[in-house]
């Protein structure tokens, strides 16, 4: 078993080192690329993908594989050997069933109409994204039909995000915090609105990327293994656990864009550079799933960034950097401010209370798309439409409306659920924690993170992909994922926000 084990370990390396290539050439597109080379890079990007899924549906692979899970049947269950087996060979089925023409196709098609997308974006136009999408949903469809029989169509996509999840749990998920987020929005509807005006001044480019990279060298990031650069959408991407990458966006007439963009594309990065040493080139070495990682992109995000203790601490800072804007407002009105609740277009900037209606009228829309009841030339109306029952509000146009988002230009659909699923998840590791680390406010208000870091690398980070999402937040937090503990959480900061 050791000989084929290390032979195994050698052959998932170079498939994970084929990964990290194709990511560098994807990190380069959304940051450095011409826009007139997505052709060609669309091109570099399928040959690496075709190359890697040859290799990982190989039948040498696939007998390697059988032989050691026999021989890992009676070992500890939880060992990084029985577990890199368990993941390896899901992964192997998964892949097995999809043919390496499929994969060059999508692999194509998705880095041209990601070069499309954003110039759609810029020109406000869904017509010129729209031809690219259609193909991109065709593709998806013939993607689920890949894994037939299954439950419902989007089970399949869901799954590359979220293992072991079905679109009916996610459903029920939201279907319970749905009407409890609505009656805590309509309680706040109703109270005086929080003054965020002095949020839309001038802010200065620099000035801001300054302070969001002063705050995240204090939450743990480490500069010796990421940097930070600009693109048209936040993203976090990993070469491996000692080279990840950040970017952020910045909008001068907008303070928080940057700066908790920022603070959220930082928790995904800790959670990737926490993994341990010895996964890294293997597929343990990467996060549970989406939700787990987006627990920690929110947590770092919004109950750690938008809480007064944080601001206690930073507030002076800010106030350093932007004396003319914020000078005089003080830290009570800045902090209402930066929690305000009020329906807006752009998910990515939606405040705590609002942000989950975001995430499930995006599934509303996935799920029609792959189940053909809604032809792609209907999204946008179909969009506004979700909009304003949700929100109450109708995009002026479609770059704040359906064209916000990458997802769709890359073909991830599936995604999505993710988001309001790991705002779950970060309340509930957010109350384990606060069990064990008795001081946490103190340490929040001093800039003291590393107990914060080194609970949550050694409870979540550390095990990278070894447990699926439920499984490992049930060994955490004793509970597979709940809405309880977000809702709480919800309920008791607006609470004492807004009087309620």
């Amino acid at each position: 078993m050791e000989e084929n084990t290390k032979l195994l370990r050698e052959k998932l390396a170079e498939l994970a080192d084929l990964r990290a290539s194709s990511a560098v050439l994807e990190w380069d597109q959304l940051v450095n690329m011409p826009e007139g080379a997505a052709v060609d890079r669309g091109e570099q990007i399928a040959t690496i993908e075709k190359i890697q899924h040859i290799k990982s549906t190989s039948d040498e692979l696939g007998q390697l594989l059988d032989d050691l899970t026999e021989c890992t049947k009676g070992l500890d269950p939880d060992s990084d050997d029985t577990r890199l087996v368990r993941v390896a060979k899901r992964n192997f089925d998964k892949q097995a069933k999809v043919p390496t023409e499929y994969v060059t196709e999508i692999a194509r098609e998705s880095t041209v109409a990601q070069s499309v997308w954003e110039k759609a974006k810029d020109a406000s136009n869904f017509a010129m994204f729209q031809p690219n999408l259609e193909r991109l949903v065709e593709l998806r469809r013939q993607y689920a039909d890949f894994f037939k029989p299954w439950d419902h169509v989007y089970d399949p996509l869901l799954d590359d995000f979220e293992p072991g999840m079905k679109t009916s749990e996610v459903q029920e998920i939201f279907n319970t915090i749905r009407p409890k987020q609505v009656e805590l929005i309509k309680a706040i509807s109703e109270k005086e609105k929080v003054d965020r005006s002095f949020l839309y001044l001038d802010f200065p480019e620099k000035k801001q990327w300054e302070f969001g990279e002063e705050v995240i060298t204090k939450f743990g990031y480490d500069w010796k293994h990421g940097r930070q650069d600009k693109s048209a959408h936040p993203f976090t991407t990993s070469f491996g656990i000692n080279d990840v990458r950040i970017t952020t966006r910045v909008k001068e007439s907008y303070l928080p864009t940057a700066m908790f963009g920022t603070f959220h594309e930082c928790g995904h990065a800790l959670y990737e550079m926490g993994i341990a040493q010895n996964l890294n080139r293997s597929p343990l070495a990467d996060g549970a799933s989406m939700a787990v990682h987006e627990s920690q992109s929110r947590m770092w995000e919004n109950l750690i960034g938008r809480s007064k203790q944080f601001w206690k601490h930073f507030y002076p800072r800010l106030q350093e950097l932007f004396s003319s804007q914020l000078g005089n407002v003080s830290l009570e009105k800045f902090y209402r401010g930066i929690n305000a609740v009020e329906p807006s277009f752009i998910r990515v900037e939606a405040d705590e209370a609002t942000y989950n209606l975001h995430i499930m009228l995006r599934l509303e829309l996935e799920i029609a798309l792959m189940e053909g009841s809604m032809a792609v030339k209907d999204a946008p109306d179909a969009w506004n439409q979700k909009c304003k029952e949700y929100l109450g509000i109708i995009p002026s146009d479609d770059a704040e409306g359906i064209l916000q988002d990458v997802h769709w230009s890359f073909g991830g659909f599936g995604y999505f659920p993710t988001y309001a699923l790991g705002n779950l998840v970060s309340a509930q590791l957010w109350e384990k924690m606060s069990e064990e680390i008795k001081d946490i406010e103190e340490k929040i208000e001093t800039a003291k993170f590393d107990a914060i870091l080194a609970w949550l690398r050694e409870s979540v980070h550390v095990h990278g992909a070894k447990y699926e999402p439920q499984e490992l937040v049930q060994k955490v937090t004793g509970s597979k994922i709940t809405p309880e503990p977000y809702i709480k959480y919800l309920n008791s900061k607006f609470g004492e926000i807004y009087g309620l």
